[in-house]
């Protein structure tokens, strides 16, 4: 069984979404908004490390799946966003959790089917695949979809790995 934490980086506010999966199946475990204090940068990456790590501590996740850096409105708008990334990632890594990291693009096409789908699409397919009750938040539902992402990866890897082991067996 593993437990993903899926993050949803950015410098006003983060998201973040919680899954467990065993045996090809994923359910919900929890999801939400760290809101970032109005101010100077360096007290908001304050937040999000410590509220990461609280998540961390209440939840124990085992591995971290969290979107790449694009090139957003302006260059610097990158650089806070790749801050933002960093202060969620130092207190998993510490943790000793794995990382996948993944685009935009690949995340929305292993949850939608589509590299180009829209946030409500996204929003929509979250809420069916981990059978929700209700919509949840845009940066939320971002955060879960980078968790799904991840399992289906690492599922995808896990069975990879198996039918290479099958191929081999077979040969000798």
């Amino acid at each position: 069984m593993a437990v993903i934490l899926g993050i949803d980086p950015g410098s006003q506010k983060t998201g973040f979404g919680i899954i467990e999966c065993a045996q090809g199946s994923c359910s919900y475990v929890t999801s939400g908004l760290i809101r970032l204090p109005p101010g100077a940068l360096p007290e908001r990456l304050r937040v999000i490390a410590e509220s990461v790590m609280q998540l961390v501590n209440d939840y124990c996740p085992s591995e971290l799946a969290i979107e790449q850096v694009f090139m957003a409105k302006s260059a610097g708008s990158a650089l806070k966003l790749g801050q933002a990334r960093g202060a969620a990632i130092v207190p998993c890594v510490t943790s000793g959790m794995a990382v996948g990291e993944y685009s935009a693009r690949q995340i929305k096409q292993s949850v939608v089917g589509t590299g180009a789908a829209d946030k409500r699409q996204v929003q929509h397919m979250v809420m069916t695949l981990l059978r929700l009750p209700a919509v949840p938040q845009e940066d939320a539902a971002d955060a879960l979809a980078a968790a799904l992402c991840h399992a289906h990866s690492r599922s995808s890897l896990v069975n990879l790995a198996g039918a290479t082991a099958v191929r081999r067996r077979r040969l000798r």
